[in-house]
């Protein structure tokens, strides 16, 4: 078994300076924690993998495709592979928990 707590993940994710820190790849599926600050902007592209977000905490909007919501903390959103998507109008530091199956590469 392997625990994670989101507080460390995202105090190691700061330490290396990066918005995305992977903490789990395993066989047929992997996750990571993705940061986007207060006003920031997604740079993300499409993934060969399909996606589950899960927000931890923040607010943002959340373009998949050609449609759009609001995300706060308890959304779960899935991305199919392959389709356009990004989050954007950030109102409050995001803090999303992502699971890529197959994993990522």
């Amino acid at each position: 078994m392997q625990v994670f707590r989101m507080d460390d993940l995202d105090a190691q994710r700061a330490a290396n300076d990066g918005a995305y820190l992977r903490f789990l790849n395993e066989r047929n599926m992997s996750a990571g924690l993705y940061a986007l600050d207060k006003g920031g902007l997604d740079p993300q592209q499409p993934h060969k993998q399909d996606e589950v977000y899960v927000v931890v905490s923040g607010r943002a909007y959340l373009t998949v495709g050609e449609e759009t919501t609001t995300v706060g903390r308890g959304s779960v959103a899935y991305v199919p592979a392959g389709v356009p998507h990004r989050f954007h109008h950030i109102s409050e530091d995001l803090r999303v928990l992502v699971v890529f199956s197959p994993p990522e590469s």
